[in-house]
């Protein structure tokens, strides 16, 4: 049996705006108490009626996961419905050489708590929630049913492989055969590598795919940093692209490996060099030396995950942008990147824009870039990526 819901305003008016979050402060009544994955029925205040359908989830302060606000039955067929809608929103991709792409990127993709990336023919299944353990088979079936794959993968977050929650342990195939850990796979013809059981996420970061080819454009005959580079997804694009010399700059020697056998992976006339130690320090120290490049790129990880954390970061990117534009030749190309969600991207781009200015860099904006198409953005807070390239005059 499903679980009566009523909202308190606030909640309600989200979730009327589409919103897919119910948190736990939300909930005016319920009418029993529920266990993980259990269906909720939200109704409307007002008029008692039917508003949306989600799923229960006791252990998080997103209590229920809104599906929709449609009348569903969670089952084989509405799994089915939910990927083919996907999936055809990729299939430009899968014309451009790339057999590498994010598949179901939750909420936005109506599969909250599920992230399904696919590397050549390997699919990577990461779980954020327990909400699906109940209809994982059913998840299972249909994808195997509707994608060309071989393998399937699971990976659970650090959450989940403390709760025990689902039957298998992170790591686990659960369909096909995983000869090696290892996966290679192309974007946009170029080749990459990507361990789906022990590496970060999924493997690799899908999401800046269509920014590193860009880079790839305006690299012919350049010098390029890469801050950090971690597996040298920029290195790879601008080597490809033509750059004469790459440099890839992270603080992790164990990721910089991972760059130096991305490069080997391909063939390129260029020059690829590593610089292992905190990009901040780096960036200064290459500055005193008076080294320039003509062209920059600085993507660092996300400088807030959490609320409390906005200032820290604000005061992260301000360095960023100050630091950046002195290795940039006169009329080379900067690009900043943010990966944060909580630095929406007016505030992120009007942070460094404002303190280049007050720096008295003279630049022009040559454009501004967001999420590529297997990356779809269903509500606010999945905007995160957001990315500027600047002309340094």
């Amino acid at each position: 049996m499903s679980i009566a819901i009523k909202l308190q305003p606030a909640a309600e008016r989200k979730v009327k705006q589409g919103h897919p979050w119910v948190f736990d402060r939300g909930i005016a009544k319920q009418n029993k108490d529920g266990t993980s994955g259990d269906v909720c029925i939200i109704f409307d205040n007002k008029n008692n009626k039917f508003l949306a359908i989600g799923l229960f989830d006791p252990q998080s302060p997103i209590r229920i996961k809104v599906l929709s606000k449609s009348k569903i039955i969670i089952n084989k067929e509405w799994f089915k419905q939910i990927i083919q809608q996907a999936y055809e929103i990729r299939k430009p991709l899968l014309e451009t050489e790339t057999n590498s792409f994010r598949l179901i990127n939750g909420e936005s993709d109506g599969l909250p708590g599920i992230i399904i990336d696919i590397y050549n023919q390997v699919m990577v299944i990461k779980l954020y929630s327990v909400i699906w353990a109940r209809y994982f088979d059913d998840l299972i079936t249909e994808l195997k049913a509707l994608i060309p794959i071989t393998t399937i993968v699971t990976r659970l977050s650090r959450l989940l492989e403390k709760q025990n929650a689902y039957p298998f342990q992170n790591g686990t195939v659960v369909y096909g055969n995983l000869t090696d850990e290892t996966i290679i796979f192309k974007e946009h013809g170029i080749q990459f590598s990507a361990n789906v059981v022990k590496g970060h996420k999924t493997g690799y970061f899908l999401d800046h795919r269509e920014n590193r080819r860009k880079v790839g454009t305006l690299a012919k005959g350049k010098s390029v940093l890469d801050v950090f580079a971690y597996a040298g997804g920029f290195s790879v694009h601008a080597l490809a692209g033509g750059a004469t010399e790459v440099t890839s700059l992270d603080i992790s020697k164990q990721a910089l490996e991972l760059a130096k056998q991305n490069v080997s992976l391909n063939h390129f006339k260029g020059n690829h060099n590593i610089l292992v130690g905190d990009a901040f320090e780096l960036l200064q120290d290459l500055i005193q030396n008076k080294k320039t490049f003509d062209l920059v790129v600085i993507d660092p990880p996300s400088f807030a995950k959490k609320d409390s954390e906005i200032s820290k970061a604000t005061n992260s990117y301000q360095r960023l942008a100050k630091l950046g534009p002195k290795l940039v030749k006169s009329g080379g190309i900067l690009v900043l990147a943010s990966c944060s969600s909580r630095i929406i991207s007016d505030v992120f781009f009007e942070i460094m824009e404002t303190e280049m200015r007050s720096n008295k860099v003279q630049f022009s904006l040559i454009e501004r870039t967001f999420h590529d198409i297997d990356h779809p953005i269903g509500f606010k807070e999945a905007a995160y990526l957001k990315t500027g390239y600047y002309t340094i005059l």
